[in-house]
């Protein structure tokens, strides 16, 4: 397994230690602030009270046990900057986990790029700069490659990580394959703003946020209606999967109802769903679509996603109501 060292003992870099910890890998932690002594070591205390609550919390509810949480604290080596040196040497992937502005970040690669190995991997955890404006705050372009975390990270399974057109193959697969062991489920993607869940989520949000000041409905019934319906159903079915499973086609017409009848600029379809119905490539029923059905038991398929969702909706205790 890869040497760790997460940079930045804040929020993100606190669950990333707590998830790696959890996991059973040694992980190393830094402040990497220049404070007093007495500071960082206050500040290195709060952050292992903080692991260590959230894991008691975790076992409390059946995830782990109160002995997995004293391992998983002895895992972790909490350090303050002036410590931090001899383990950046030593690192494998580097996670930065400082605040989001460009200072704060370079700042942060200047130093660490100077201790580092010059094939030691750099993860950014930024949500919105890209990959190439952080890899010229370093040196070694090639070994930058972004992990987007999604908070909580010590639940979340997914990290995406982003390469630009400089990042070395070797990076990635050394980055996904350590995120992998964890248990976490990467997803590679090009070099862009906004990442993929951020873009849908923003999409999204302003989205709810404009139905409640329109009044469409109730804020509360606003959520009611994502919990209940938009959130189950997409936790099974991915986005570009559910086009595919309804009907590029039927995508196509409600959009076009919608663009006329609310906001042409926030519901017109983009070029590919025309272009996929004028071709015939509608899904499922056409054996194509944007996703690739070309060898798939599409019976066994239907069968196993509509088990899943049973399942999910019984979880949740929003199964549909059967008499016995």
């Amino acid at each position: 397994m890869s040497k760790i060292v997460i940079l930045g003992a804040g929020r993100m870099g606190r669950g990333i230690a707590q998830a790696y910890a959890a996991a059973g890998e040694v992980i190393t932690l830094c402040d990497v602030k220049d404070r007093p002594p007495g500071d960082s070591a206050r500040v290195l205390a709060e952050a292992k009270a903080e692991i260590k609550n959230d894991l008691t919390f975790l076992a409390s509810i059946g995830l782990g046990s109160e002995v997995a949480v004293g391992a998983a604290l002895e895992r972790i080596s909490f350090l303050s900057r002036s410590e931090a040196p001899a383990a950046l040497a030593d690192a494998d992937i580097i996670f930065e986990g400082v605040p989001e502005t460009q200072a704060a970040k370079r700042a942060l690669f200047q130093w660490a790029c100077q201790l580092a190995r010059g094939n030691a991997v750099m993860s950014s955890t930024s949500s919105t700069m890209s990959v190439s404006d952080l890899a010229k705050m370093g040196t070694h372009p090639e070994r930058f490659v972004s992990g987007h975390w999604l908070n909580p990270a010590m639940l979340m399974p997914l990290v995406e990580v982003a390469r630009s057109s400089s990042t070395d193959q070797t990076a990635v697969d050394t980055l996904t394959t350590s995120l992998e062991h964890i248990g976490k489920h990467p997803v590679v993607m090009k070099d862009t703003p906004g990442y993929i869940v951020p873009r849908l989520q923003a999409m999204a949000l302003n989205a709810a946020a404009r139905m409640a000041e329109e009044g469409v409905a109730a804020p509360a019934a606003i959520d009611k209606a994502v919990r209940m319906g938009f959130g189950v159903r997409y936790a099974i079915l991915g986005l570009l999967e559910f086009i595919d499973f309804g009907g590029n086609d039927i995508l196509y017409y409600a959009t076009d109802y919608l663009s006329k009848n609310l906001d042409a600029n926030r519901f017109s379809s983009p070029p590919i769903v025309a272009e996929n119905m004028k071709a015939g490539r509608n899904g499922i029923r056409d054996g194509k679509g944007i996703l690739d059905w070309e060898g798939v038991d599409i019976p066994a398929y239907r069968a196993q996603r509509l088990e899943a969702f049973v399942n999910l909706l019984s979880f949740l205790k929003l199964g549909p109501k059967m008499q016995r």
